[in-house]
C-alpha cells in the first residue's frame, strides 16, 4: 500500500513537470533556418537591386533578427510568428527579383531584336 502510495505520487510529481516542460512552445529552428535560407536565396537572386524586392528583404532580415531576440528570451510564439513573416517577406523577395531579372532579360531580348532589324 506505502509502495503504491509513493508511485502514484512520483507519477502524479513526474506528470506535473512534464505538463510544465510541455507546455511551452518548443524554440522554432527549423523555421529560423528555412527563413535565412529564403533571405540568402533572395540575396543571391541580387533582390537589393530592386526596390521592392531590397524592401521586402529588408524586412526579412528585420524579423529574423526579432525573432533571434524572442528565442533568447524563450518567447517561442512570438519567435514563430516573427518567422512566419520572415519568410513570407524573403520568399516575395526572391519573387520579385525574378521577375525583375526577367523583365530585363525580356527588354534586352527585344533590344536585339530591334537591332537585328536595323535599330526600329
Amino acid at each position: 500500500m506505502k509502495r503504491q502510495r509513493s508511485l502514484m505520487v512520483l507519477s502524479l510529481v513526474s506528470s506535473m513537470l512534464l505538463a510544465a516542460c510541455g507546455s511551452g512552445v518548443p524554440a522554432p529552428n527549423d523555421r529560423l533556418a528555412s527563413a535565412e535560407g529564403a533571405t540568402r536565396s533572395a540575396h543571391e537572386l541580387d533582390a537589393e537591386s530592386d526596390p521592392q524586392a531590397a524592401l521586402h528583404l529588408k524586412l526579412a532580415n528585420e524579423q529574423i533578427e526579432k525573432a533571434k531576440a524572442a528565442m533568447k528570451n524563450e518567447e517561442n510564439k512570438q519567435a514563430d510568428m516573427l518567422l512566419q513573416r520572415a519568410s513570407a517577406d524573403a520568399e516575395l523577395a526572391v519573387q520579385l527579383a525574378k521577375g525583375a531579372k526577367a523583365k530585363a532579360e525580356a527588354q534586352q531580348a527585344v533590344d536585339r531584336a530591334n537591332a537585328l532589324r536595323g535599330g526600329k
